[in-house]
């Protein structure tokens, strides 16, 4: 049974490595293909008649971790330079207004058609509203560099800025000044640990002499994200803050307040940080999408009663984006379709506690927003090309930077999944 267990794990890890390499020519995600070779165990052994463990109570730590991860590899990717502050300031709006957009106006379908509780509503609205960088960052791999920095940007900041707003709304029933003032202490406590915790992990790359320094040191990452959950305070923001800090650590160790805790040339250190990271992530989100595949049902994905609303949720998603782009002056296609939901999606949901639950807002419509987006990426990145770059990225970045002459390209480090 044992050697079963293992020759499966290895195959269907070695099919999602496949997947990934020949997603480039065949411009369907990996994900979902994941989700349906995950699926096809399921009814392989229903058929079949074998008896497999239950995946339910996995699923939620798996999604925790690969969390932590494909934010921090994504972070890690990240370069920052001045000719960047336009990309990032129209990622920041792109993530925030579309999640404020569409959170309100489901909820508000919500409470119109169901007659819930408009807090109760919006609390499961949100999760819907959030761009998964589980998928999309893998899936913009290749997008032209000027698009996929912009993806990167705008999923992880998604992330972020919808599990902090999910949080503000989740765990405060009254909203007033004392509430928003509390708020802001847990953003700027948050920003506090986060700079000592990422100054203590960056002195652990120069200090550990052992020929295992970085496992313990993503275990602590992971660690840290958890504790910083139990208390609600946004560990994303950490994760975000610790990837950007070691990915730049070569610009920042010339600086005196960091020169005095790293003394050592930390890009070779930072290279292999970064490729274990890749790499666990893989697997990780490998994992992860093989488990949710499997644990789809057939009743849920075709059932009808939900199915009117994922629909008119993933309409909406579009309609806002296509907005959202055309104001920012962003190339519409394929961006246009690389909004899909799903990891950051489940995992708020299972945050949900049973008074806040609406029946609207089931596994069913859940399943259906998640697949439908997905659906829509794939088709809509087969079915367009991207052959401007140039012009892409002259109005991807800001126009003063292009002025002075700082629209230089760095082209970010190709992941695992290329």
């Amino acid at each position: 049974m044992t050697s079963t267990v293992i020759i499966t794990l290895c195959v269907l890890l070695l099919v999602s490595y496949l997947f990934a390499l020949t997603s480039g020519k065949t411009k369907i995600p990996s994900v979902l293909l994941l989700l349906i070779t995950g699926f096809g165990i399921k009814q392989a052994a229903v058929f079949f008649e074998i008896q497999l463990p239950d995946f339910n109570p996995v699923l939620p730590i798996i999604a925790t971790i690969g969390l932590v991860l494909i934010v921090l590899e994504g972070s890690l990717e990240l370069k920052l330079d001045r000719s960047k502050i336009g990309l990032i300031t129209k990622s920041f709006f792109g993530a925030l207004f579309p999640i404020l957009i569409i959170s309100g106006t489901i909820a508000y379908g919500f409470q119109y058609f169901g007659g819930f509780d408009f807090r109760n509503c919006l609390i499961n609205a949100i999760p819907f509203a959030i761009i998964s960088s589980a998928i999309a960052i893998p899936s913009a791999v290749n997008l032209p560099a000027a698009q996929k920095e912009f993806v990167i940007y705008e999923s992880s900041l998604s992330d972020i800025l919808g599990v902090l707003i999910f949080n503000f709304v989740m765990y405060n029933e009254v909203y007033n000044g004392t509430t928003f003032g509390n708020f802001g202490l847990q953003i700027g406590l948050i920003l506090v640990i986060s700079l000592i915790a990422t100054i203590g992990l960056s002195m652990l790359l120069a200090r550990i002499n052992h020929h295992v320094k970085f496992v313990p040191i993503i275990l602590l990452v992971i660690l840290l994200y958890t504790e910083l959950k139990v208390y609600h305070l946004p560990g994303l923001i950490f994760i975000l803050l610790f990837g950007l800090f070691v990915g730049h650590l070569d610009k920042l160790k010339h600086l005196s307040l960091i020169g005095k805790f790293i003394s050592y040339e930390p890009a070779k250190e930072v290279e292999l940080f970064t490729v274990l990271t890749i790499e666990g992530t893989f697997l990780i989100r490998s994992l992860f999408f093989l488990v949710f595949g499997y644990l789809l049902d057939s009743s849920e994905l075709l059932d009808s009663s939900s199915m009117i609303w994922a629909v008119a949720i993933v309409g909406l998603f579009i309609l806002v984006r296509a907005l959202q782009l055309a104001i920012s002056r962003i190339p519409i296609t394929p961006l246009l379709f690389v909004a899909p939901r799903g990891l950051i999606t489940i995992l708020l949901f299972l945050y949900i506690t049973p008074e806040n639950s609406i029946i609207i807002a089931n596994k069913s419509l859940i399943i259906q927003v998640i697949i439908l987006s997905v659906l829509v990426m794939t088709f809509g990145m087969m079915f367009t090309s991207n052959e401007d770059d140039g012009e892409e990225h002259d109005q991807l970045i800001d126009p003063h930077m292009k002025a002075a002459g700082l629209n230089s390209v760095e082209e970010p480090k190709q992941n695992s999944d290329e």
